[in-house]
């Protein structure tokens, strides 16, 4: 009895220290001074079109460089916006709102143009629905921040006119 106790115990402990070296920790200070941080949803306007999310970060320090964004449970990368060097963008786009069709047969020919569905990428934080995380890098390590209170801007929808016949 006493060894297996020990054996049980044992394992606990081993499998506590492996959780903790594969936890991403954050900074505790920020990296640098950041301004509006907010996100906004998009349609492409077109019947079956993508959609998607996108999130605005504004960073002071033009010198800082972030990486990556984690954001409702996907990750993207961050490109400055061309309109404005201050502000990053991270856009994740929907998956298509149809389904496409499987062909499956007997014959393997058949189920050539068959698309290998996509498997959902874990990331590897808990967050809030308005919290993300950003990775950056200081001397080739990867360091993560967590932002809070992300604003969510809602579009406003406009309907596309009829194309006018001027004949």
């Amino acid at each position: 009895m006493k060894h297996i106790f020990k054996l049980v115990s044992l394992t606990v402990i081993m499998s506590s220290f492996s959780q903790c070296s594969s936890a991403q920790k954050f900074q505790k200070e920020a990296p640098t001074t950041f301004g509006d941080v907010y996100c906004k949803q998009w349609v492409s306007g077109v019947a079956e079109g993508p959609s998607g999310l996108d999130i605005f970060i504004e960073i002071k320090d033009l010198e800082f460089q972030p990486d990556s964004v984690f954001f409702r449970g996907k990750v993207t990368k961050l490109k400055i916006n061309p309109n404005n060097e201050t502000q990053y963008i991270g856009s994740f786009q929907s998956p298509p709102n149809y389904s496409r069709d499987i062909v499956m047969s007997s014959d393997s020919k058949a189920e050539y143009g068959n698309k290998i569905p996509q498997k959902p990428i874990k990331i590897p934080f808990e967050l809030k629905h308005n919290e993300c995380v950003i990775s950056y890098k200081v001397n080739g390590k990867t360091k993560y921040y967590k932002l809070t209170n992300v604003r969510e801007i809602h579009s406003i929808d406009v309907p596309m006119s009829p194309a006018s016949n001027n004949n």
